[in-house]
């Protein structure tokens, strides 16, 4: 399995996706995770982007996130990964949460670009 997060430079993971910094990937087997890679932000807004066929195409079936637009979603869900919004926190131990099934969908978008999820958790 292959989980990405939207990242900033101090490994946190970024409150919108469109505008993230980069995407850090990692690869889990049997419930660790054996491996991690970093993926460029291309330019531009996420759902207008490439990058949900380029993380679709290196085997990335989950996207955790802090939030982004309902268009992202739908083009991350078309390219066949599953999305969780509200995330939040260090990406090492929000993967790591994940594995442990303690994250869950907030099921909130943002409306517009400049909305950001105050203080939503991932349902951890």
């Amino acid at each position: 399995m292959k989980i990405a997060v939207p990242a900033t430079q101090d490994n946190m993971v970024d409150q919108h996706f469109g505008h993230c910094e980069f995407f850090r990937v990692f690869t889990v087997e049997d419930k660790k995770i054996t491996g991690s890679e970093t993926v460029p932000s291309p330019a531009g807004c996420g759902c207008k982007s490439n990058i949900a066929q380029t993380l679709s195409q290196m085997g990335v079936s989950t996207m955790l996130a802090g939030n982004m637009g309902q268009g992202a979603v739908y083009v991350l869900n078309a390219s066949g990964i599953e999305v969780y919004r509200g995330c939040e926190g260090t990406v090492d131990e929000l993967v790591q949460e994940f594995i442990n099934g303690q994250v869950t969908d907030s099921g909130e978008s943002c409306a517009a670009h400049e909305h950001h999820n105050p203080g939503g958790q991932c349902g951890h």
